[in-house]
């Protein structure tokens, strides 16, 4: 329980500023809190309804490689949490972070499509996301989470607190041949 306790007993830098139509909203700033120079300002959302396009764009800019826009529909809709990170400027908002997870509903998440625009990377906005969906999934009692990491990426998941397998269970996998 102390790897929890870690993370939700301290000021994470995301605070709720609204709820609209049981939609809560989150916001967070890359310098601590207050508006950056520019006026900007990172709100995060559980609102599914993403345009699917804005989100290839943003898939895009990390050199993603595309998939079936009905897939990546599917895949949202049946996901048990999906996590978006907008930046504001004004009444005008962009995509910047994107991650869902998949769960049992009881004990076990699994965080998939982490994604965060080359723009904000390095200010900490990464691990906000992270964090939120942490929060998110604690906050429906899930215990074990989960992910899989590209080797270029396994220091920032480890930062964060992600461990490979302490039993040393290594995962296994099926693919159509």
């Amino acid at each position: 329980m102390g790897f929890w306790k870690t993370w939700f007993n301290s000021n994470d830098g995301v605070v709720t500023t609204k709820t609209t139509h049981g939609l809560e909203e989150h916001t967070a700033n890359s310098n601590g809190g207050n508006s950056n120079s520019s006026g900007d300002r990172i709100v995060f959302s559980t609102e599914r309804d993403i345009d699917l396009y804005e989100l290839e764009e943003l898939c895009d800019a990390v050199g993603w490689s595309r998939r079936p826009l009905r897939k990546v529909k599917k895949a949202i809709e049946h996901s048990f949490l999906v996590a978006t990170m907008w930046q504001v400027r004004g009444n005008r908002r962009r995509l910047v972070g994107f991650a869902r997870a998949t769960s049992d509903h009881a004990f076990n998440a699994t965080i998939w499509d982490v994604v965060v625009h080359p723009d904000v990377q390095g200010k900490g906005m990464g691990k906000a996301l992270m964090k939120y969906v942490l929060k998110k999934l604690r906050s429906e009692d899930i215990s074990n989470v989960t992910l899989f990491a590209a080797p270029h990426v396994v220091d920032f998941y480890r930062n964060l607190g992600f461990m490979s397998d302490p039993e040393g269970i290594k995962g296994m996998f099926w693919y159509p041949h």
